[in-house]
């Protein structure tokens, strides 16, 4: 398989190369994709069928197996389905870098496949600015949460990608809510909510959903993946209703990427073409230790082979926490947000949110 084989690589036209970089067969399935499913995508475009057609096509199996299903009475399957056809259609919509017609019309559609998990996976919205933010929340089966964890992606992973994070905290009695803040997911794509120097702002709106929800009581905790790392930090340091940050392969000072596919990204998310623009929002938002401190409990998670965050450029946040309150997990083979590791990372974090929001362990490091 091309994703475990750089020669094999080698020999890939550049674009597909770029996708199977991006998306390697840890990231398909830590994503919910069916690895079956994960193995033919990487196989079909090694074979020259476009990504996003080759996505498509799997995602419509999955919905046609998912109404049989259905039909027949198999609600159980039919979950299933839903929620591999919403994890194909997540990552057909990444072969666009741009907010084009088909991405829009992609994303719409995994909205539609995740929608069909209700009432187990719930669409929240809530106004900001002239637009609406959306997410997915996500209730313990047996008793009323003991907490609510916060979890959003970054540049291009977003909402329902973290299904399977979602399923390691409501195992936890935690409830646990998929946010698609400003720049992510419908937010962007449907209702033009952008990320700007005022982006902590966007995410902190989910904060008062959790809190105007007579369901969700207890401690409130975030978690950013990826890029959304530094926006969990930025919220943790501004908001004291935050009661525990996890940032997992962020970087704190933001600057353009090298890779092409990571710099349309940032553009898009930043709702602009204009180079100078993005580079103006991205040194608003690095992050400062010396003028920003995070007070809650910090877990900063690290891939050692993590070609997208070094070590050195997540540092900062462990400067700005309490060092009896921070904690350091790195894993030295870990791949960008610890794809490969992705049971034990969601089992770490599930048992660390826990014990910091329930008061279970309230001098643990």
């Amino acid at each position: 398989m091309t994703a475990n084989n750089p020669a094999a690589e080698a020999v890939l036209p550049p674009l597909v190369a770029a996708q199977h970089r991006a998306m390697p067969f840890t990231r398909l399935t830590d994503c919910g994709m069916d690895p079956a499913d994960a193995r033919r995508l990487l196989a079909d475009t090694t074979a020259g069928i476009p990504w996003q057609d080759a996505a498509t096509t799997i995602a419509d199996v999955q919905l046609e197996r998912a109404r049989v299903s259905e039909a027949a009475g198999h609600r159980t399957t039919a979950r299933q389905a839903y929620r591999y056809a919403s994890a194909a259609l997540m990552f057909a919509q990444m072969a666009h870098q741009s907010d084009t017609a088909q991405k829009r019309q992609l994303y719409a559609r995994h909205t539609t496949a995740t929608a069909a998990l209700a009432p187990g996976v719930e669409r929240v919205e809530i106004t900001h600015r002239d637009g609406v933010l959306g997410g997915w929340l996500c209730l313990p089966e047996t008793a009323a949460p003991r907490a609510t964890v916060i979890v959003w992606g970054g540049l291009s992973g977003w909402g329902a990608a973290y299904l399977p994070v979602a399923d390691a905290y409501t195992a936890r009695g935690l409830a646990c809510l998929l946010a698609e803040g400003p720049g992510q997911g419908e937010s962007r794509l449907r209702h033009g909510l952008y990320v700007d120097e005022r982006v902590t702002e966007g995410f902190a709106r989910f904060v008062d959903l959790v809190e105007a929800d007579a369901r969700l009581g207890g401690a409130i905790g975030v978690q950013g993946i990826s890029f959304g790392g530094l926006f969990a930090a930025h919220l943790a340091a501004a908001d004291p209703r935050v009661g525990a940050v996890v940032v997992n392969g962020a970087p704190a000072v933001p600057a353009v990427p090298e890779f092409r596919t990571a710099r349309e990204q940032m553009a898009a998310v930043v709702g602009t073409d204009d180079p100078g623009r993005v580079t103006e929002v991205m040194d608003a938002l690095r992050f400062d230790p010396d003028k920003q401190r995070i007070s809650c409990p910090l877990l900063l998670l690290h891939g050692g082979q993590d070609r997208l965050a070094r070590y050195e450029d997540q540092e900062p946040f462990l400067r700005a926490a309490d060092p009896a309150a921070a904690t350091v997990r790195v894993w030295p083979d870990g791949e960008h947000t610890l794809y490969n590791h992705a049971a034990e990372r969601d089992a770490l974090t599930g048992d660390w949110f826990t014990d910091h929001l329930t008061g279970q362990a309230t001098t643990k490091g």
